[in-house]
C-alpha cells in the first residue's frame, strides 16, 4: 500500500491506528501469518461461508456472483489483513502486490483503467465485517475521480451533471472520512448553494421557489453548480487540513481502504459493537467494487429491498426506491423515497428483473434478505445481500412462515429467534382506544419503522439525549435524519422520529437492530435543530422538553403522554388470550407455536424466584415448572419486623422462645400458600438470608433518639436495649458478616422454626391431599461443616413432624453455592446436600470483589467503554472466572453424589446467553423472576439445538 506517500502528503486518516486490547497479538506471529496468507480474494473466489474472512458484504457479493446474478465486478480484502493492520500499524508486506495484482486484472476486464482521463475506472471502498453494522464504519465512492478525469467521465456518460455530481460526492466522502474534515462544512456549503439557486429561481418568477433554505432539492443544482461546489468543497479540504484534495487515483484507494481499516476502531463502531455484543477482535473486511451509477439520470436510481416486511414479516413488495440518486442518498434519509412498488411503474422491466432476484436470494438463503441494488441506465445491477435485520415480531412471524412453507424445520426455526426478541413483545403498547378517541392530540404520521409505544421528553440532539437520559428523564430524539454519529442518542433514547427517510434509511435499521421505536418520514412535521423545535400542522409547536409519545407500529405521533395496556404477547402467556385469537397478523399465534417447538427439545428446567403465593400463581401461568428460589427474609417485612426485633433483644431462652413461636404460625402460612399454587412442583425454600441489620432501626436514627430521649430525663430502656443490639450486630460491610447460615447457627432456633413452619405446611397439604414439594435450601454455605449442624437439626425437626402429624414427608434439604470456598469445596459439600443452586449474584461479587450497589453506579460504565467487560458480569455470567467455578463445582459435586440436583437461582437464571451456558454445563434447572420466564424457556429451547 502507498501508505508512506500518503502520509508525507499529509493525508492520514482521521483516526490513529490504537489496536483494541483484543486484537493485541505478538508481532512474531503476524509476521509468520503473513507469509501464509492470502490477503485478496476477487468476487468469483468466495461465498457465503467465508463471512469470518470476507466480512458479510464481501462473502454475500461472491455468493451473488457464484449465483450468476448481476453483480459489479471487484475484489475483497480479508479481515485478516484489517487484523494485522491494527495490531501493527501497517499493512501485511504482502498486500499492496495482491491488490495492484486484482486491480490490473479488474482493469483488464472493465477496459478501462483506474482514474484514466478520458475513461475512468472508478471503484468504492467498503467496509463490510462478519456481523452487519449499518453505518458504522466508512465508505467512499467514486473513488478515481480527479481533475483531469471528470472530463472524460462527462464525455463518456454524455451528461456533464452526473460527472460533477459524482465529483463533489467524492470530495465530500474522502474529505470526511480520510481526511478528517467534520461533515458539516460540506454540507453548510451544499445548503449555501441550494438557497443561492433558490434565490436565483426566486428571482427570475420560477413556480414554487422561494428565497429560504431548502428552496431547491440536490437535483436542481445543474453541472456549473456542481463544478462551482466541488470548487468549495477542495478549499474546505485546504482550509481544514492544510493540504489539496490527493490527485492520485491510486492514492485515493489506498488511504480509503487504510481509513476503513481504522473505521473498525472508531467510537460509533466500538459503541455498536458493545450495544449488539459483537466481539472487538474480528475486524472489517474491504470490498473494492467497480461503480455502476444510479444518478445519471431518470432512467436511473438506487434503491433498497427486502423480501418481506421487516417490520411485520409479512410477504410482499417492501423496500425503497430513489430515482437519479447514489445508494448512500437512500440510506442516508436526506431525500424521501418511493416505495418499491413504484417502481413497476417507472421501469417495469428492472422491477420484473427484482423480483425475479429477489425469490432467488430468498429460496437460495431461506431466509428474509436484505439487498441493495443500482439501476443505470436501465440495467439492473446488485450491489449488496444480507439476511436482514427485523422486528422481534417479524422474526416470530417469518420463522413460523418459513416452516409452513417446508423452507426450515423447527429447530431452525428456534434458531431465528431470540429471548430479547421476545422480551420485545412483552413490552406495553399504546391504548388505542384513547389514542384515536381524540381525547390526545396527533400532530403527525410517518412510516411505522420499528414497532413499540415511547413516550418522552422531546430532544433534537445526541449529546442532549444521553445527558438526560442519564438524569433518569425518557426521551425522544427527534432529528430530520440520524447518521452513525446519533448512535450514542439513539442507545439512550426511548424511541427516535425523524421527519426524513424510510424503512431503509439509518435510523430505521439501526432503530429495529437495537428493538427501539421508530417512525422516520414524518414529511408533515419540519424539524428546526438549530432552534430545538418541532411545528406540526396547524401551527403546533413542540419545544425541546415537550413530551411527545410515538407509535412505531401505526408510525402516529401524538403530543404528550398516552396511556399503555399490556402487550397481546403478556396477555397470552397469561392465559387471558387464546393462542388463535389475536388480531395482529397471528403474532401471538407465531409466539405459541415457537414456545412450543422451545417447550418440546429443551432439556432444561424453568422454575421462578417467588416469595408469595400471587407471585408462583403468575410464574405457573407464565410456564414456570417450580420455584427455584422462596426469599424468606421477604416474608419478615412490615409488620413482622417488631417480631424479628424481639427475637434479636431476647437475653433469655424464654424470650427468644416466644418470639419464635409467635413467627412459626405466620411462616407456616405462608408456605401453606405457596405449596397450594405450586402443587405438584418443586418449591426451593431458602432459609433467612438477610443481614440481620435490615430487620433493625437505622443506627444513626436510633442513636439521635435515643440522645434526644436522655436529653429530656425520659429514656425508653427498650430503645436503649436495641440501641446496644445495633451496636453489636453493626457491620461495615454487612453483605458478608452476619447472615445466611452464620444466622442460623449463631441464633438459636432460628433455622429449627423455619424448618418446623415449612414441614407442618407439607403435612397440612398431604393431609388434604395434595403434592406439595418442598425443598430446603442452606444458604451461604462455605463449609461441609456448617452444612452438617444445620442439616442434623433440620433432619431432627422433620422427624419430629412427621411424628406428630402421622404424615412421611420427603423434603430434601440442599444448599446454596454463592461463595468461592463452596464452589471450590463441592465436592465435600456434596456429602452432606442432596442439592446445589448456585446463587451467581453473590458469587460475582464474592469472586470478582465488588459491591454490586456500589461499582453499578461508579466505575462500571468506563470499564464498558474502555472494553474491559463487554457486559456487565452481573448481567451475563462470566464466563472464564464465576463460569469456571460453576462448572468444576457441577463436575465435583456430582462426582461425590451423582444424582445431586443442580440449578441457578440468580438473575442470570433470565439471561439469554447465561442460560446456554447453563446448559452446557449440564444444569437441571434455571430460575429467574416470573416475567423472565418466557425468555428463560425459548433460549433453553434454542440452547438444546444449538
Amino acid at each position: 500500500m502507498d501508505v508512506l506517500r500518503g502520509l508525507r502528503d499529509g493525508y492520514a486518516p482521521r483516526r490513529q491506528g490504537n489496536p483494541s486490547r483484543s486484537v493485541a497479538r505478538s508481532r512474531g506471529h503476524v509476521s509468520a501469518r503473513q507469509q501464509q496468507q492470502k490477503f485478496v480474494y476477487d468476487f468469483t473466489e468466495g461465498n457465503k461461508d467465508l463471512k469470518d474472512l470476507l466480512g458479510g458484504k464481501g462473502a454475500n457479493l461472491a455468493e451473488m456472483t457464484n449465483l450468476g446474478l448481476p453483480v459489479p465486478p471487484g475484489f475483497t480484502i480479508t479481515t485478516e489483513a484489517c487484523r494485522v493492520y491494527l495490531e501493527s500499524g501497517a499493512e501485511p508486506a504482502a498486500l499492496r502486490d495482491e491488490v495492484s495484482a486484482h486491480l490490473d486484472a479488474l482493469e483488464q476486464r472493465m477496459g478501462k483503467r483506474l482514474g484514466q482521463s478520458d475513461d475512468p475506472l472508478l471503484v468504492s471502498v467498503r467496509s463490510g465485517a462478519k456481523f452487519s453494522m449499518p453505518g458504522m464504519m466508512d465508505t467512499v465512492l467514486n473513488i478515481g475521480l480527479s481533475d483531469a478525469s471528470v472530463e472524460g467521465l462527462a464525455a463518456q456518460a454524455g451528461n456533464e451533471r452526473f460527472a460533477w455530481d459524482s465529483y463533489r460526492r467524492l470530495v465530500q466522502m474522502f474529505g470526511d472520512t480520510v481526511m478528517g474534515v467534520p461533515g458539516e462544512r460540506f454540507e453548510d456549503a451544499l445548503e449555501a448553494a441550494k438557497r443561492a439557486k433558490g434565490t436565483a429561481k426566486g428571482a427570475k418568477g420560477t413556480k414554487g421557489a422561494k428565497g429560504t433554505e431548502g428552496a431547491a432539492s440536490d437535483l436542481d443544482l445543474d453541472a456549473a453548480d456542481l463544478r462551482q461546489l466541488v470548487t468549495d468543497y477542495k478549499q474546505i479540504v485546504v482550509k481544514e487540513t492544510g493540504r489539496e484534495f490527493p490527485q492520485d487515483p491510486r492514492e485515493q484507494m489506498d488511504l480509503a481502504i487504510r481509513a476503513v481499516f481504522e473505521s473498525w476502531n472508531g467510537e460509533r463502531a466500538k459503541l455498536y459493537r458493545r450495544q449488539e455484543r459483537i466481539p472487538g477482535d474480528l475486524g472489517t473486511a474491504v470490498t473494492v467494487c467497480s461503480m455502476v451509477f444510479g444518478n445519471l439520470g431518470p432512467d436511473s436510481g438506487t434503491g433498497v429491498a427486502f423480501t418481506r416486511d421487516p417490520a411485520s414479516g409479512a410477504q410482499g413488495t417492501y423496500g425503497d426506491y430513489l430515482q437519479n440518486a447514489q445508494g448512500e442518498d437512500v440510506v442516508a434519509g436526506i431525500r424521501n423515497t418511493v416505495p418499491l412498488a413504484e417502481l413497476e411503474r417507472i421501469d417495469p422491466a428492472s422491477y420484473e428483473k427484482l423480483m425475479a432476484i429477489m425469490q432467488t436470494l430468498e429460496e437460495h438463503y431461506k431466509d428474509l434478505c436484505d439487498i441493495e441494488f443500482t439501476i443505470e441506465r436501465g440495467q439492473l445491477w446488485m450491489l449488496q445481500t444480507r439476511v436482514g435485520k427485523r422486528t422481534a415480531a417479524a422474526a416470530f412471524r417469518i420463522a413460523t412462515q418459513l416452516v409452513d412453507q417446508g423452507v426450515i424445520d423447527e429447530a431452525e426455526a428456534l434458531r431465528r429467534v431470540n429471548g430479547a426478541q421476545l422480551a420485545q413483545l412483552m413490552f406495553p403498547r399504546f391504548d388505542e382506544a384513547v389514542a384515536d378517541s381524540g381525547d390526545v392530540r396527533r400532530i403527525g404520521w410517518g412510516i411505522a419503522a420499528s414497532p413499540g409505544a415511547a413516550t418522552g421528553k422531546a430532544v433534537f440532539d445526541s449529546y442532549t439525549a444521553v445527558k438526560w437520559s442519564r438524569s433518569g428523564e425518557h426521551v425522544i430524539l427527534i432529528r430530520r435524519e440520524t447518521n452513525p454519529d446519533d448512535l450514542n442518542g439513539m442507545i439512550a433514547a426511548e424511541g427516535i422520529l425523524t421527519s426524513r427517510g424510510g424503512k431503509t434509511s439509518h435510523a430505521a435499521v439501526v432503530a429495529r437492530g437495537m428493538g427501539k421505536t421508530c417512525v422516520c418520514g414524518a414529511e408533515e412535521l419540519e424539524v428546526d435543530t438549530k432552534r430545538r423545535r418541532l411545528t406540526a400542522p396547524g401551527g403546533v409547536v413542540i419545544e425541546e422538553g415537550d413530551l411527545i409519545s410515538i407509535d412505531g407500529s401505526s408510525g402516529k405521533v401524538y403530543l404528550g403522554e398516552v396511556p399503555v395496556v399490556p402487550s397481546p404477547v403478556v396477555e397470552y402467556f397469561e392465559g387471558q388470550m387464546h393462542a388463535g385469537a389475536d388480531e395482529r397478523d397471528g403474532l401471538v399465534q407465531a409466539v405459541h407455536r415457537v414456545m412450543a417447538y422451545a417447550d418440546r427439545v429443551r432439556r432444561l428446567s424453568v422454575r421462578a424466584n417467588a416469595d408469595n403465593a400471587e407471585d408462583a400463581a403468575r410464574a405457573r401461568r407464565f410456564g414456570a415448572q417450580g420455584i427455584g428460589l422462596c426469599r424468606t427474609e421477604h416474608m419478615f417485612l412490615g409488620e413482622r419486623r417488631e417480631l424479628v426485633e424481639r427475637l434479636v433483644l431476647a437475653d433469655t431462652d424464654a424470650e427468644r422462645e416466644e418470639a419464635l413461636g409467635a413467627l412459626l404460625p405466620l411462616q407456616k402460612a405462608d408456605f401453606i400458600e405457596l405449596f397450594e399454587a405450586m402443587d405438584g412442583l418443586p418449591v426451593t425454600v431458602r432459609l433467612l438470608d438477610p443481614p440481620l441489620h435490615e430487620f433493625l432501626p437505622d443506627i444513626t436514627e436510633l442513636s439521635v433518639r435515643v440522645a434526644l430521649a436522655e436529653s429530656r430525663k425520659d429514656a425508653n430502656e427498650n430503645d436503649l436495649r436495641l440501641l446496644q443490639a445495633v451496636h453489636k450486630l453493626h457491620e461495615q460491610n454487612p453483605m458478608l458478616g452476619l447472615r445466611g447460615v452464620r444466622l442460623g447457627l449463631v441464633i438459636p432456633g432460628l433455622f429449627a422454626m423455619q424448618v418446623r413452619a415449612i414441614a407442618e405446611a407439607a403435612a397440612h397439604r398431604k393431609a388434604a391431599k395434595c403434592d406439595p414439594r418442598a425443598e430446603i435450601m442452606i444458604p451461604l454455605v462455605g463449609t461441609v461443616q456448617e452444612l452438617e449442624i444445620v442439616r442434623e437439626e433440620a433432619d431432627r425437626v422433620i422427624a419430629e413432624v412427621e411424628a406428630a402429624t402421622g404424615t412421611r414427608l420427603k423434603l430434601a434439604i440442599g444448599t446454596m453455592i454463592e461463595l468461592p470456598r463452596a464452589a471450590l469445596t463441592a465436592g465435600q459439600i456434596a456429602e452432606a446436600a442432596e442439592f446445589f443452586s448456585f446463587g451467581t449474584n453473590d458469587l460475582t461479587q464474592t469472586v470478582w470483589g465488588f459491591s454490586r450497589d456500589d461499582v453499578e453506579a461508579s466505575f462500571f460504565t468506563a470499564y464498558l467503554e474502555k472494553g474491559i467487560f463487554g457486559v456487565s458480569p452481573f448481567e451475563t455470567i462470566d464466563r472464564d472466572g464465576v463460569g469456571s467455578l460453576v462448572r468444576s463445582a457441577a463436575e465435583a459435586g456430582r462426582a461425590t453424589r451423582p444424582g445431586l440436583k443442580l440449578g441457578i437461582c440468580g438473575e442470570h437464571g433470565g439471561d439469554p446467553e447465561s442460560v446456554h451456558f447453563f446448559h452446557q454445563v449440564g444444569l437441571d434447572y434455571v430460575s429467574c423472576s416470573p416475567f423472565r420466564i418466557p425468555v428463560a424457556r425459548l433460549e433453553a429451547g434454542r440452547a438444546a439445538v444449538s
